[in-house]
């Protein structure tokens, strides 16, 4: 019986020991599969994120790649004598491509080529044209027999900047009301005078 009992032991540790290196070598099969699909996972995001900077959602369009420029711009909304601020929450960071940040309401930072100021004011829901310039609760500010609205960039005037594309260093005037020369000369001087957030 020695013998026998001897031979069983040794099948069943050889059994034994062939069931454990089968579980071993299934489990780390099913680790291999499970690596090799969250490689291939991450290596598609790793891709689709390094190209998503020309085709990211809500970029516009003919815009460059985000990273491509790094201009900032001041700019200045002058209305019946006011100057609208832009610092408040509404009015930032609505767009990685262009935008006002750090709740400052004067400095525009642009983070594309090809990105117009039209493009900026239809981030914060602003309706800008030649003539008019509309808030997104419907107040109108157009030009009329009484009040104008104006555009300058850098001390020139201009007729329209929605497809005016910013430098760095570029100051910006809209104005609407009844102003004079001089009190248009004044503004730009404000403009001129304010530090851009850099």
């Amino acid at each position: 019986m020695g013998r026998k009992e001897r031979r069983d032991r040794e099948n069943k540790r050889e059994s034994y020991a062939s069931r454990q290196s089968t579980v071993k070598r299934k489990n780390m099969l099913i680790a291999i599969g499970v690596f090799s699909i969250i490689a291939v996972i991450v290596g598609y995001s790793v891709y689709v994120f390094l190209n998503m900077t020309e085709t990211a959602p809500g970029g516009p369009e003919n815009a460059g790649a985000l990273g491509s420029a790094h201009d900032h711009a001041g700019v200045l909304v002058n209305i019946f004598g006011d100057s609208f601020d832009f610092s408040a929450p509404s009015y930032q960071i609505k767009s990685s491509w262009i935008h006002f940040e750090a709740r400052d309401a004067f400095t525009i930072h642009k983070h594309a080529t090809g990105v117009t100021l039209g493009y900026l004011f239809d981030t914060l829901q602003l309706t800008l044209d030649d003539q008019c310039f509309i808030f997104k609760d419907g107040r109108q500010f157009c030009t009329n027999d009484d009040y104008v609205l104006q555009f300058y960039i850098n001390g020139e005037q201009v007729s329209d900047i929605r497809e005016y594309e910013i430098a760095d260093d570029d100051r910006i005037l809209i104005a609407y009301g009844s102003e004079t020369p001089e009190e248009i000369d004044a503004m730009l001087l404000e403009l001129e005078s304010k530090e851009l957030l850099k």
